[in-house]
């Protein structure tokens, strides 16, 4: 067990294992289900959870634990926050939320209120997941196009001046405290939509 714990890739892929032998004795040993929309659906959903929860638990690593931890660190190990520890988090970070998007949106068309939601019609639970897919376009929109460009400069990914460093980092701080913000009602949104209605 120890040799199978001691590589993330490996507790991965026994971990997708077990999801496997989970999925086919539920299949073959309790009442069955059919490989139709409902079951599309629910894998589309179950991507969805998976991808959302590596995204907002990122955001909130970021936010609960680097961005306050950092001024603690003497600046003679900070180093290896902004050049290992930040870009592998920012590297499944974004990627987490533009899967996030796209499961949803899938996930969304699938069960028919993709239009609805979007367009924050018909009332009830397409409104409630609408303003949820809403928020978390708005947020994937900042972890692309705002945070993400910003850190590869405070980090140094991208070559800047000292004073561009700074301000890039207050940015994605603040556009990534923005995100954190969002995310409660996001989250709201999106359990009403499926437990109130």
């Amino acid at each position: 067990m120890t040799s199978i714990l001691q590589s993330l890739s490996r507790t991965v892929h026994y971990s997708l294992a077990l999801v496997i032998l989970l999925f086919l004795g539920l299949h073959y040993f309790g009442d069955g289900f059919a490989f139709d929309i409902t079951f599309w659906s629910w894998l589309a959903r179950y991507i969805h959870v998976i991808v959302a929860t590596m995204w907002i638990g990122l955001l909130w690593y970021f936010n609960f634990v680097q961005i306050p931890n950092m001024p603690k660190i003497p600046d003679e190990q900070k180093p290896a926050i902004g050049k290992v520890i930040a870009p592998a988090a920012l590297f499944y970070f974004r990627w987490a939320a533009l899967l996030t998007v796209i499961s949803g949106l899938i996930l969304a068309y699938l069960n028919g209120y993709l239009h609805d939601a979007m367009t924050l019609g018909g009332g009830g639970k397409s409104t409630a997941i609408g303003i949820g897919m809403w928020l978390g376009l708005y947020m994937a929109f900042n972890v692309w196009f705002i945070i993400w460009p910003n850190q590869k400069r405070a980090l140094g990914i991208v070559d800047s001046e000292p004073e561009i460093k700074a301000k890039s980092a207050r940015t994605a701080m603040l556009f990534s405290r923005t995100n954190t913000l969002l995310s409660l009602p996001m989250l709201l949104s999106m359990v009403a939509a499926q437990n109130l209605y």
